[in-house]
């Protein structure tokens, strides 16, 4: 540490602070006790050992919302409760490929959320290659009619994740666009950046009047051997994918409260999203981000009653499009809120935290900076955007804190048959409770009033 940041910790460390302020001492033992405490990794082993995979309006996330319960309970949470709501209901089905003609072999697919169907029988089409999205916007009307579209793209790890963003666009807008060009079906290079035969599902969306037609990720390895055999000359594929839209069931989140001691003072959200994609057991994305936040407002707690309430919200369907925390910004959008904020970024070590609070509460971020230096985590310089859970509610002008995971490793995993349980490490777990706790310990009960600040806007 340099003598000018040992100076500034030491200046924030003696500041005088007033009723209900927890002193550096009491949240360094917070964070310090996490770093040893093991209910984190009991949940997120429970949920996918007990539960498993959590797709969206389904039996299996309507298991890991009792599950839940049960859970939340036996840990000591108030008012723990499920608020349902009506969502649509889509389901994998078969999904295979085959090169056809001289190199003819198999290729290792998986079809995007919401994807449609090839139907009864499989389609066979020839294959036409766009480098990137931008290659596919540029195709003209009409180009791809009775063809299969296929994106690459160039997504490589960011300890920030930051690729991502642009990338995705090629999953989320790239079948639709191919679609309104006349294309029958279109693989995309997933969004992903391991080099293993595990393709990356993920939600893809239809603009209004856009019928889906068949949408499939391949593997990075499979992608780049399609890339290869299309610079040889015409490709043929055989595919079938045959998901299922099955009209609307329910889904809903979990709320559990730690209660404060005053009501005026507000409620401090946290929590992750309880659905996962199928092909794993949803481990780090994102049954570690509902471990991790569970486990820190219980370490918080142990300093006495907090004076904020903190609400853990396990949010169900976030994969699919958002709706467990469009859902509860309905139910909870009067409620007073001063900060909402969720880990949904797998379960490597927190390397740097953001905020985005109001002008008056700007101490807080400085209480935050001494308490979470120790454990390796650095002060950014950026605005804390929140997550899709919790946009709704950010939306509302309500403050929040990143909290910001190693992303290098992240879509290595990333909605893949390798999000399993053995990929967190239960260290860096820990790590993470350590500093949601101390977060949470400064914040539930921070003398300063938290108001309304201005929402975030996306990246």
């Amino acid at each position: 540490m340099t003598k000018r940041l040992l100076l500034a910790a030491a200046a924030v460390l003696a500041l005088p602070l007033p009723a209900f302020a927890q002193t550096a001492a009491q949240v360094a033992s917070v964070r310090d006790a996490a770093l040893k405490d093991d209910v984190a990794w009991d949940v997120v082993e429970g949920l996918t050992t007990e539960v498993g995979q959590r797709l969206a309006a389904t039996e299996a996330e309507a298991r890991a919302r009792a599950w839940g319960v049960k859970k939340l309970t036996a840990l000591g949470f108030q008012n723990v409760h499920v608020e349902t709501y009506r969502m649509p209901v889509w389901v994998r089905g078969a999904e295979t490929a085959e090169v056809l003609g001289g190199a003819a072999q198999k290729l290792t697919i998986a079809a995007l959320g919401y994807s449609g169907s090839t139907g009864a029988q499989p389609l066979e089409a020839e294959v036409v290659y766009f480098p990137s999205l931008a290659d596919l916007q540029a195709a003209p009307a009409g180009s791809l009619k009775g063809k299969i579209a296929f994106i690459d793209h160039a997504m490589v790890p960011t300890q920030d994740g930051s690729q991502y963003g642009y990338y995705g666009a090629v999953r989320r807008a790239g079948p639709s666009i191919a679609a309104t060009k006349g294309a029958a079906a279109v693989l995309i290079r997933s969004i992903g950046t391991d080099h293993h035969r595990n393709p990356h599902t993920g939600v893809t969306t239809w603009a209004k009047g856009v019928s889906p037609i068949a949408a499939a990720a391949l593997s990075v390895p499979d992608a780049e051997q399609l890339v290869r055999l299309v610079k040889r000359g015409p490709v043929k594929l055989r595919l079938t994918v045959t998901p299922q839209f099955k009209g609307e069931a329910e889904s809903g989140n979990v709320i559990a409260d730690i209660p404060g001691s005053d009501p005026k003072a507000g409620i401090i959200v946290v929590g992750g999203h309880l659905d996962s994609w199928d092909l794993g057991t949803g481990a780090i994305d994102d049954g570690a981000g509902v471990a991790i936040t569970t486990a820190a407002a219980l370490q918080a707690a142990k300093l006495g009653q907090p004076r904020r309430t903190i609400r853990v919200v396990w949010f169900g369907a976030e994969e699919v499009g958002g709706f467990g925390g469009e859902a509860y910004a309905k139910a909870h959008g009067s409620d007073h809120h001063v900060l909402a904020m969720e880990s949904d970024f797998g379960a490597d070590r927190v390397w740097k935290f953001e905020t985005n609070l109001p002008e008056g509460a700007k101490a807080i971020g400085d209480r935050l900076e001494a308490a979470l230096y120790p454990i390796g985590i650095e002060r950014g310089r950026g605005t804390a955007h929140g997550g899709t859970d919790v946009e709704p509610v950010l939306a509302l002008g309500v403050g929040t804190i990143g909290l910001n995971q190693d992303g290098l490793r992240y879509f290595d995993l990333h909605h893949t048959p390798d999000d399993t349980l053995d990929k967190i490490d239960p260290a860096q777990l820990r790590q993470n409770v350590a500093a949601w706790a101390a977060m949470l310990a400064i914040t539930a009960n921070a003398p300063e009033e938290i108001g309304p600040v201005t929402a975030p806007k996306g990246e």
